[in-house]
């Protein structure tokens, strides 16, 4: 069974950043995605974050959702679940941020992919996922994108390994 993977987009990197955007592909290959309506507060932009993912904050004050119904949907979906993500430290800490803010518990555990990964899938990652980009022509550097490649990286390097 495939993992649940997470990805998290941010207005930037380090202090003051925040998520923007989360995406969630579930076991079935469902798919989630959520822009998020900047707090009040949080007015941290980094131009180089935004020319990665491209979502301005244009968009997020039309489009995103509160952060209160982002994170009940969140918990609706991933409840009682340990999702996975690639970008662990930054990924873990941006939901935690959304959650503090929201003022809820988080209903799910957030852990490193790597936790999930054998060595054999370490050493193919890369060339696999070259691969996967490849066949999939994902165009966007968006959460729900990213969620969907990694989880179909992981698959397939699983495949591969040879089993005991």
């Amino acid at each position: 069974m495939a993992p649940v993977i997470i990805d998290v987009e941010a207005s930037g990197f380090g202090l003051g950043s925040y998520p923007i955007e989360i995406g969630v592909v579930l076991s079935d290959r469902t798919t989630h995605c959520y822009l998020i309506k900047p707090e009040q507060g949080w007015v941290h932009w980094d131009a180089k974050a935004e020319s990665l993912h491209g979502i301005s904050r244009e968009l997020l004050m039309e489009k995103g959702q509160p952060i209160r119904e982002v994170a009940e949907c969140l918990n609706r979906i991933l409840l009682g679940q340990t999702v996975y993500s690639d970008a662990w430290s930054y990924d873990a800490s941006w939901i935690g941020k959304l959650y503090d803010e929201a003022e809820l518990l988080q209903g799910f555990k957030v852990e490193s992919l790597r936790r999930i990964l054998s060595d054999q899938q370490l050493n193919v990652w890369e060339p696999t996922r070259a691969r996967v980009v490849e066949e999939l022509a994902l165009q966007r550097h968006r959460a729900s994108s990213d969620a969907m490649l990694i989880q179909a990286v992981f698959e397939r390097t699983s495949a591969s390994a040879p089993k005991p």
